[in-house]
């Protein structure tokens, strides 16, 4: 299944699916590009241009990246599909994929949240569909540039499910680093600790690295984690470890001083001084946010076993209130984002 031959089609052409298919186009795989607008437009003028923290800025040539707006030309020939758009995409990308992909085609989910493979398979009965995830951050190029460039903001790897033999090796190349894992769900659940920030980076208006230097934020951050925690021990829900520490201590270390936490928590501040979240991009363009999936699954499960969600209600509150006005990331303070007690 996952061999050299395999023709590999990265349905949706943002952020992270231009990242991953570039390393992958770059490794010599076949890759096709499903997109829309502005970003196939770009590419089919002036290719793709692929940098990351670690030094390497490599460009694919126009003439050597496929990327279309048309379902069928992209997916009716994939034997792997990596579902790459935002997660209100979900459930329209597997009507595609049932229309268009093969049968026997291997689908797998590399978005954010915990449901979004549960909403492809139930759209694609019988198929092979895999749980991923992406741990790192993707920032792209200003509107207009040309070539397109995806820049990898931080360090992370993307992890996989193990089921299909060899298919983490088949898309483990240079600058994509690619693990198997047989404990997905928790993988899923691990990462949406960290990416409850997301919203903050957003209502802030601040870089990643910024934001995250600040304890007034990240006692923000350790609230919403604190009330994640409760809600899935209640659930019998066990998240596995992303950043290096064990989920329960990561509150403790986001709210020590500015200094200690500089200098216990290098791995999550190795991040590109520009990097910001995908909400904060939302925001920016006017486009509908992932906050269903990421607050919101806390607040569902949260209700499910009725435990207090405070502060992600409160986030999510204000998201959708910047959705609404369609004016970009408001720019707030950590006491409008949280007025509650700060020295917890």
């Amino acid at each position: 299944m996952a061999s050299e031959a395999s023709t590999i089609a990265i349905a949706g052409a943002g952020s992270i699916g231009c990242y991953v298919g570039g390393c992958l186009a770059l490794a010599g795989r076949k890759v096709v590009l499903l997109g829309r607008g502005r970003v196939v437009e770009t590419m089919r003028q002036g290719g793709l241009r692929v940098s990351d923290l670690d030094g390497r800025d490599r460009r694919v040539e126009a003439q050597a990246i496929s990327a279309t707006d048309d379902p069928a030309t992209a997916l009716r020939d994939a034997d792997i599909i990596l579902v790459t758009v935002k997660s209100g995409g979900t459930a329209e990308m597997a009507k595609l994929i049932a229309a268009h992909g093969r049968p026997d085609a291997v689908v797998a989910s590399l978005q954010n949240g915990v449901d979004n493979a549960d909403r492809l398979r139930a759209g694609l009965p019988g198929r092979q569909v895999l749980a991923g995830m992406v741990m790192f951050n993707v920032v792209q190029s200003p509107d207009g540039e040309v070539p397109f460039r995806v820049h990898r903001a931080s360090q992370g790897e993307v992890m996989i499910d193990g089921g299909i033999d060899g298919l983490a090796d088949r898309l483990d190349v240079d600058g994509l680093a690619v693990e198997a894992r047989a404990d997905m769900k928790a993988v899923q659940w691990g990462k949406l600790l960290m990416n409850l920030n997301n919203a903050l980076v957003a209502l802030s208006d601040l870089p990643l690295a910024r934001q995250l230097a600040d304890r007034r934020w990240r006692v923000i951050l350790a609230g919403q984690i604190d009330e994640a925690l409760a809600a899935m021990k209640a659930a019998a829900v066990a998240p596995a470890r992303i950043t290096g520490l064990p989920p329960s201590l990561l509150p403790k270390v986001l709210r020590l001083p500015d200094w200690l936490f500089g200098l216990l928590a290098r791995r999550m501040l190795a991040i590109d001084a520009q990097a910001r979240s995908s909400m904060w991009d939302d925001l920016k363009r006017g486009r509908p946010t992932e906050i269903d999936e990421l607050q919101g699954a806390v607040i569902r499960l949260a209700r499910q076993t009725g435990t207090p969600t405070p502060i992600n209600e409160r986030v999510m509150a204000l998201v959708r209130q910047a959705e609404a006005g369609k004016r970009g990331p408001p720019g707030l303070t950590p006491d409008a984002v949280n007025p509650g007690p700060r020295s917890a």
